[in-house]
């Protein structure tokens, strides 16, 4: 059985399986929010690295019923059929990845687990891609409708977090981590403090951050080339890499207009959690001639958010410039009609 095989390869696992969660009050049987989802599916995969053509070597899932409690776990490891990447981070070596099961051979037991919940991860739009690329390469689709995204749950709980570490998260509900970057238990240390988070939001009736999970159909099969000379790093500030975009050949046409037209050349910048893929957002703006900005200036016509209420640092100065804010459903919208350069903003 794959499960117990992985399980016994790995000591951490027994020891993580019965590790008690901290110490919490009793929640009450009443109320609870009716529109909760019924299952969360608490996931962390660690990869190859952060780009799009990066891979998956290993994954865990702790399963947990509709208040949090645990219900089950379960670690593989995945055999990328490439160079594992940052060994000196997840200390998986070639030879120890050798003969594990390829992403393929651990569809159906990884889809069991998933099936019908929530997918909870910390940065969740990163271990989202990963599976969802996975399984696109699988010629299969995740069972996931929706995710959500613990950092995202800490800004609607207002948490008095240094930052937006994992760490951070659990020492603030007391969990103890056992082993960063070792995907069981980085599952089981999130577990462990989503349960309080989620008890809270449901005490003060908070909406859950829940985004929809599309699936994804591009993806790379070939490793992008790697540089020797850069310093050892794989988990930034934030998980996204750094792109290279071409430069946009149009030149700023002036700002949007709400209800109008975008017009090649305008200006757009992201915030946020989004269901599609951000680099595919990214690229179809590019594709459509819109200029993507990594951060907001006067001259920046739309900024796109699911959360524009969330006071980061892009929604505030998109109100003092008085920049449009639409969320993605608006502008993918938008992207179907893009007017051709030297065309006038039309106004709605």
């Amino acid at each position: 059985m794959l499960e117990d095989r992985m399980a016994a390869a790995d000591p951490i696992a027994p020891k993580i399986g019965q590790q008690p969660g901290p110490s919490t009050p009793p929640t009450p049987p009443a109320p609870w929010p009716s529109g909760y989802p019924e299952g969360y599916a608490v996931v962390d995969v660690e990869t190859t690295g952060l780009a799009r053509d990066d891979r998956i070597i290993s994954a865990a899932v702790y399963q947990l019923d509709a208040r949090g409690e645990v219900q089950d776990h379960w670690y593989t490891l995945v055999n990328p059929q490439r160079d594992p990447g940052p060994v000196w981070i997840h200390g998986l070596t070639s030879a120890v990845l050798a003969d594990a099961p390829l992403f393929p051979d651990v569809v159906p037991e990884l889809s069991r687990r998933l099936d019908g919940r929530v997918l909870v991860a910390h940065n969740a739009m990163f271990d989202w891609s990963m599976i969802a690329r996975e399984y696109a390469r699988a010629a299969a689709v995740a069972p996931v409708s929706q995710r959500l995204c613990t950092i995202a749950l800490s800004k609607e709980l207002g948490l008095p977090l240094p930052n937006h570490k994992l760490e951070s998260l659990a020492a603030h509900y007391g969990v103890v981590q056992e082993r960063a970057h070792h995907a069981l238990d980085d599952a089981r240390v999130l577990a462990e403090a989503f349960r309080p988070s989620l008890r809270r939001a449901a005490r003060e009736n908070l909406r859950l951050p829940l985004l929809s999970c599309q699936p994804l159909t591009e993806w790379s099969d070939s490793p992008a080339p790697r540089r020797t000379d850069a310093a050892p790093s794989y988990r930034p500030s934030t998980w996204r890499p750094s792109r290279k975009r071409p430069a946009c050949p149009y030149p700023n046409p002036g700002r949007y207009e709400e209800g109008g037209r975008l017009v090649q050349g305008m200006r757009v910048a992201f915030s946020g959690d989004t269901s599609v893929d951000r680099e595919l957002l990214e690229d179809r703006a590019t594709e459509a001639g819109l200029h993507v900005a990594t951060s907001l200036s006067r001259v920046t016509s739309l900024l796109v958010t699911n959360d524009p209420d969330a006071r980061t640092s892009k929604t505030v100065k998109a109100a003092a410039y008085g920049t449009v804010v639409i969320d993605e459903a608006a502008f993918m919208q938008l992207l179907q009609d893009v007017a051709p350069a030297g065309s006038a903003p039309a106004s709605g």
